[in-house]
């Protein structure tokens, strides 16, 4: 096993779905498969807007070959391991390239290998990468650099501080994706997204400490293998979230609120939501509710 990096546009050509799988050809297969049962580091390039840089983590479970299109193949990501970052990690510092394999010998840009769409890369790179995506949380985690081992032996006879690494690399990468709160920056996400607003009453409620009032629901929820992402989330106020949970209120494709005619005060309903019936969503389509999560809860969860 090994670490990667996968490299994702919001225009791709190819049938992904970051927090679900990843479409390939079949050129990149063998170096694909070194990453099965590893994580990887989803990386945004300049085309389609783009911000050269990394985005999310998200762990490949298995890879098989593409059933609808000839030499193509599917990473499947593994079931609650993506997450966005908190925060962009741009691919290079004043320091250099976050990726060390990225650097020529001069120093240079490896013009070559960042366009390589499927990558390898370090534990200790991606493990660099994931602190500074996660910067509140994981804080408290020192940087490979700043592991240094102190000698008791008496003068003389001790070796300079030598690197300490656990019993590897690999150790402190999981025990770093272990730490991180993936509640709280799943709420962040949302809040962030939705201006901390309710999606179906349009109320935007703060008390004196700077809370907001309103809550990040999952559309889709985690026991039934909905990622921790913005589209499959949506900002709900307590009373509302307690409805949408219930399959008492849903979504259309469209993000029409529908109520359901189990509702035993329709009345009552209609004049807490959206005088519009729509839901308010982000601006930017990318953080809106997917079709695909709000399919799964008008069909598995709303009483129509």
């Amino acid at each position: 096993m090994a670490k990667g990096v996968f490299v994702h546009r919001a225009d791709s050509i190819y049938d992904d779905f970051p927090e679900e799988q990843y479409q390939f050809p079949k050129r990149y297969l063998k170096r694909a498969q070194k990453f099965e049962k590893d994580w990887i580091v989803y990386y945004e390039p300049r085309g389609g807007g783009g911000r050269l840089g990394y985005t999310a983590i998200a762990k490949i479970d298995r890879i098989e070959p593409d059933q609808q299109k000839e030499d193509m193949f599917v990473a499947h990501i593994a079931p609650g391991t993506f997450l966005s970052f908190e925060k962009f990690v741009p691919f290079r510092t004043e320091d250099g390239f976050r990726e060390s394999d990225l650097k020529k010998p001069d120093g240079a840009l490896n013009g070559g290998l960042i366009q390589w769409a499927i990558r390898p890369i370090s534990d200790r790179d991606f493990n660099d990468i994931v602190l500074e995506g996660f910067p509140e949380e994981t804080a408290f985690l020192p940087r490979a650099n700043e592991y240094q081992q102190e000698s008791n032996l008496p003068p003389g006879l001790s070796d300079e501080a030598s690197e300490f690494t656990f019993d590897d690399e690999r150790s402190r990468v999981e025990q770093t994706i272990s730490r991180i709160p993936r509640d709280r920056v799943f709420r962040r996400h949302v809040l962030d997204a939705y201006d901390r607003r309710c999606a179906i009453t349009g109320l935007q409620l703060i008390n004196g400490g700077g809370r907001a009032e309103v809550e990040a629901a999952h559309i889709k929820p985690v026991a039934a293998n909905g990622p921790d992402t913005v589209r499959n989330g949506i900002a709900l106020s307590g009373t509302v979230h307690w409805m949408f949970d219930r399959g008492l209120i849903s979504l259309s494709d469209d993000l029409d609120i529908l109520v359901s005619r189990q509702v035993n005060d329709p009345t009552q309903i209609h004049r807490l939501i959206n005088t519009s019936g729509k839901a308010n969503v982000p601006e930017n389509p990318a953080l809106r509710p997917h079709p695909k999560y709000l399919g799964w809860h008008r069909e598995k969860c709303f009483k129509a």
